[in-house]
């Protein structure tokens, strides 16, 4: 399935039908009244989540939607139907914005959660309605009220327990590949992976859902590389894990421009737990245990050394990201 995060689309509720002019016919009554019923009302645009998606990539082939319009109003004071609601699907972690996209109209984040977008216009009143002591057999009536529309904008931010960072080619896509069952394209080129990959790992009845983003360069919180709207996809994960690829002689440097980055990126991601974890240990001749007392004396913090190549230090690195996820969960 492809994947699609900002989508452009145009709502539009349903106009109320209008009212109707009637009067009473009927044998032996020889001055019937006024029995015109009033239109339906129209059809409201609603957003609801749905768990089954994670992308917006259907808005790429369908950008107008249109819920129906009320039915007119008939005689023998029969009220016209109301249009049929319009109910858009997207996935959980939807925001919507106006057309300008600047002020964030909803935030759909939780399971089955509807908006009202779009609101059906009310229907017109029949000539019954307009009946009076003076008026005997009015025919006024009214037409409905017009129907809603706008252009929104739909950014998608994906829901993930671990959001897999770090500068391209550092072998996360391999990573993810090998204890999940997802496929992410991998190559030996720089943004091989140019949007987000979602992967499932499952360990002690558990499982968890992990994201990988595009690769991020210097400057990435101000758009430059793949920008940083693939940063929004991590706001919402309990874990980062930062990967770095230490058979570069400068791994240490790469490490600190990825953090200035997520800080100056701001939304509170710098805040978030961090695994730290250093790919293609067998590439350098030094051994896991002398590599890690050398990374964690630099950055003061113990990393994760694996291969994956060899496999060493996988199963210890995705037994750390339960914890740290169940952990999470218990708060």
């Amino acid at each position: 399935m492809k994947f699609l995060d900002q989508a452009k689309i145009y709502v539009a509720s349903g106009k109320g039908g209008k009212g109707c002019v009637s009067f009473r016919r009927e044998k032996y009554i020889e001055y019937g009244g006024p029995n015109g019923g009033n239109g339906g009302k129209g059809g409201d645009v609603i957003f609801m989540t749905d768990p089954n998606l994670n992308t917006l990539i259907d808005f790429r082939y369908q950008q107008h939607f249109k819920a129906k319009k009320g039915k007119d109003g008939k005689g023998k004071n029969q009220t016209g139907a109301d249009g049929q609601d319009l109910i858009i699907r997207v996935p959980p972690g939807t925001e919507i914005y106006d057309e300008d996209k600047k002020v964030l109209l909803v935030d759909l984040i939780t399971k089955d959660q509807k908006t009202i977008l779009a609101y059906g216009g009310k229907g017109g009143l029949g000539n019954s309605h307009f009946k009076s002591s003076t008026n005997q057999a009015p025919r006024k009536f009214t037409n409905g009220e017009e129907l809603e529309e706008k252009c929104l904008w739909l950014s998608l931010k994906l829901f993930a327990d671990v959001g897999i960072i770090g500068k391209p080619n550092a072998g996360k896509s391999t990573l993810l590949s090998k204890i999940s069952g997802a496929q992410p394209k991998i190559a030996d080129y720089p943004f091989t992976t140019i949007h987000p990959v979602l992967g499932v790992i499952k360990k002690f009845d558990q499982e968890i859902v992990i994201a990988d983003i595009p690769g991020l360069i210097e400057g990435a919180h101000e758009g430059k590389g793949l920008g940083d709207q693939f940063l929004a996809h991590i706001e919402r994960c309990k874990v980062l894990l930062h990967i770095i690829d230490c058979s570069e002689k400068n791994f240490i440097d790469n490490y600190n421009i990825i953090r200035n980055e997520i800080t100056k990126y701001g939304k509170d991601l710098v805040e978030k737990k961090e695994l730290i974890a250093f790919s293609k240990s067998d590439l350098i001749p030094e051994d896991n245990k002398k590599l890690s007392q050398i990374i964690e004396k630099k950055i003061g913090k113990r990393p994760y050394i694996f291969s994956n190549i060899s496999n060493d230090g996988i199963e210890d690195l995705v037994t750390a990201l339960f914890e740290q996820c169940l952990n999470n969960n218990d708060k």
